[in-house]
């Protein structure tokens, strides 16, 4: 489209409510514009055949009375397409009206996309400094009327005259970059500087996401973090959460890790120090279940899979019931340890448990035989207790990071000198910085050394226990990495 020729469809919606999934339009207003002046205005009522919520129709003042006798969507939907197709589609934060407008015409058969321009941004770049980039505070500043607000033809009438100015006041051709047909920044949250985005490394590392205040809304990790970080702002979502995730991000920050195993770790850490609004998934990265054992009234080894209360330590966590149990069967099996003496979770179906309960003071095994064999079994299912570091790249040619795991818990990680390397541990302690490890990071460690490809030396912290403390696992990653 030559800027010659170049129209624009200036839009405002309202709906029921933020997700365009669920949520359907109630009111649509489009001004025509050339870059000059209005050419052309169209609006409408819809019904939105469905229920308008009590809080949206006190916002809004638009009724379920008053959209009753309205059209339902499908009937001006190829008016509406009319309309949008082949302009640039405006509208203050651009990608809400965006996402309704494109979900609706395609239900109603209507495949459409148009490049996007949204006023928000545009009203940074050229009017940068104000405290409030909303619609209202933005008109109030800068002296444009706004009647009927937070009805579309209202709003759509305050940004036509708000496109116009910043046209107007735009000396660097800051309209022409944002339509660049390969610019990124329409697809960057709307309060989020094009600076900032530019400005990320595109090497392994964490990145937060900062609300307004500058508290952290979200943590992630990545190989390349600028191309991850792009990766949240690209697609078609149309779900309310993710518009409104993208509408708080307000600004970007991010430590450099040097491997992608550093910055796995880094993540669950920062995640549990910050507990952030939009990290979901590691906050429920905690062990459920796990594995007991305790000497009863009678003399006999007890072992039991239970429920963990939050920080409750046990001889081995799980992360599901399943889990738990296949474990504590499989001890069963192969350390001949009675039925009697294990217990499992209330939610377990035994079909044995009558026979076990009448067998309860029947031929009992031998005391310390049996508690032998138990002590057996709880040390195979202590996990990893050798100690060691791994050593891999660092973030720069001059350092190397270190992950210390001691007595199979994940301790502490850092990075040092490649000057002050040494194949001690204990020379490597001070430089590391110490962290509150779970079961959880220790599983992340274990599923990288046996999937990655690269070479990371593994240093054990006491070489002359080597073979006895060092899992046979690592045994053979230490053979095949170092």
């Amino acid at each position: 489209m030559s800027k010659q020729a170049r129209e624009y469809a200036i839009v405002d919606i309202e709906t029921t409510g933020g997700s365009a999934d669920r949520s359907r339009i109630t009111e649509v207003a489009i001004i025509i514009h050339d870059g000059q002046q209005v050419i052309d205005r169209w609006e409408t009522l819809v019904n939105p055949q469905q229920y308008i919520p009590l809080s949206i129709q006190g916002l809004t003042g638009i009724t379920d009375e008053m959209v009753a006798d309205a059209p339902i969507f499908q009937d001006v939907a190829s008016t509406i397409y009319d309309y949008l197709h082949g302009r640039i589609f405006v509208a203050h934060h651009v990608n809400f009206d965006y996402s309704f407008l494109k979900h609706q015409l395609g239900e109603s058969g209507l495949t459409w996309q148009s490049p996007k321009l949204c006023t928000v941004r545009l009203a940074r770049k050229i009017k940068p400094g104000f405290a409030s980039y909303s619609l209202g505070r933005l008109c109030d500043a800068l002296g444009i009327r706004l009647n009927d607000r937070h009805r579309a033809g209202g709003d759509v009438s305050a940004t036509a005259e708000l496109f116009e100015l910043l046209v107007a006041s735009d000396s660097e051709s800051v309209l022409e970059q944002m339509l660049k047909r390969n610019s990124s920044v329409q697809r960057l949250p709307a309060n989020l500087s094009q600076d900032i985005f530019d400005n990320l490394p595109m090497v392994a590392g964490v990145y937060y996401f900062h609300d307004r205040s500058g508290k952290v809304i979200y943590v992630g990790k990545a190989i390349n973090i600028k191309k991850r970080v792009s990766g949240h702002f690209t697609g078609h979502n149309i779900q309310a959460k993710r518009q409104d995730f993208l509408k708080e991000i307000h600004n970007i920050s991010f430590q450099l890790c040097g491997t992608e195993l550093m910055a796995l770790l880094l993540e669950c850490q920062e995640i549990n120090r910050l507990w952030p609004k939009y990290n979901r998934a590691l906050k429920r990265a905690e062990a459920k279940y796990g594995l007991v054992n305790y000497t009863g009234m009678d003399g006999y080894m007890h072992v039991s899979l239970i429920k963990l209360a939050k920080h409750q330590r046990c001889i081995r966590p799980f992360y599901s019931l399943r889990e738990g149990v296949s474990s504590l069967r499989n001890l069963i099996e192969h350390f001949s340890l009675d039925k009697r003496f294990c217990h499992f979770p209330s939610e377990v179906s035994l079909p044995t448990t009558l026979e076990i309960r009448a067998r309860r003071s029947i031929d009992l095994p031998e005391l310390d035989g049996y508690n032998e064999r138990v002590e057996k079994a709880m040390e195979a299912v202590q996990t990893k207790s050798s100690s060691y570091i791994i050593v891999d790249q660092g973030r720069n040619l001059e350092e190397k990071s270190c992950i210390w795991i001691e007595n199979g818990k994940f301790y502490g990680m850092g990075y040092i000198s490649k000057e002050n390397q040494s194949t001690t541990w204990a020379d490597y302690k001070d430089d590391l910085q110490r962290y509150h490890g779970n079961e959880y990071m220790m599983q992340l460690i274990e599923s990288f050394l046996q999937q990655s490809k690269a070479m990371h030396e593994i240093i054990p912290i006491e070489e002359e226990h080597i073979e006895n403390r060092v899992n046979t696992q690592f045994v053979a990653l230490k053979m095949k990495l170092m």
